[in-house]
């Protein structure tokens, strides 16, 4: 079974955090909520506070058993995420690994920051463009290159999520999840 670390800061983008984290754990993914801050309890960019699943520092040794390391965006919360040095260490490693290494919207700035996007296909909310340092900018709602998926936006959530869920698992499973929340009904109505 496929282990994902969703990384939660205060100011995270509901959506971009909780429909992928919904999604994967319906493919069978091993989603784990971390968050930043020094108590569990994290709030959203729009006032909803929960529970992550554990604190940092409870699993930064563990982080090297991730197959996935996920940044939802959000303002304050990608620029949160971008603050913490542990996290960004982690991210260094795991693309230095070869592993994956995701962000949605506003996160994939901790990206770029870190030289992980340099030379890669890259998406990001509208803006965020030039934190994407040297990467080639796509404008598409979810881009893969190589171990580094990003996402555009609040709209690109379900789709970013079954992007990773199939390469996390396969495409059948991806395709039975994405249908039976309805998904493509969705997207083939349109």
């Amino acid at each position: 079974m496929a282990k994902v670390f969703v990384f939660l800061a205060d100011g995270f983008e509901d959506v971009e955090a909780l429909i992928p984290v919904d999604v994967m754990r319906r493919g069978g993914v091993d989603v784990t909520t971390v968050t930043i801050n020094e108590t569990q309890a994290v709030t959203s960019a729009h006032g909803v506070t929960m529970m992550a699943d554990v604190l940092f520092e409870d699993v930064e040794e563990a982080l090297g058993e991730a197959d996935l390391l996920l940044l939802p965006g959000g303002m304050p919360g990608a620029s949160n995420l971008n603050a913490h040095e542990g996290l960004k260490k982690a991210l260094v490693v795991q693309f230095g690994q070869g592993k994956k290494v995701a962000a949605i919207c506003a996160a994939p700035l901790v990206l770029g920051g870190l030289g992980i996007l340099r030379g890669k296909n890259a998406t990001c909310y509208p803006g965020f463009e030039g934190t994407l340092e040297g990467a080639n900018y796509t404008g598409e709602l979810c881009t893969v290159d190589g171990n580094v998926t990003t996402g555009e936006g609040p709209a690109a959530a379900f789709p970013f999520a079954y992007c990773l869920l199939e390469q996390l698992t396969d495409a059948q499973t991806a395709h039975d999840v994405a249908e039976g929340m309805r998904y493509l009904h969705l997207v083939h109505s349109s």
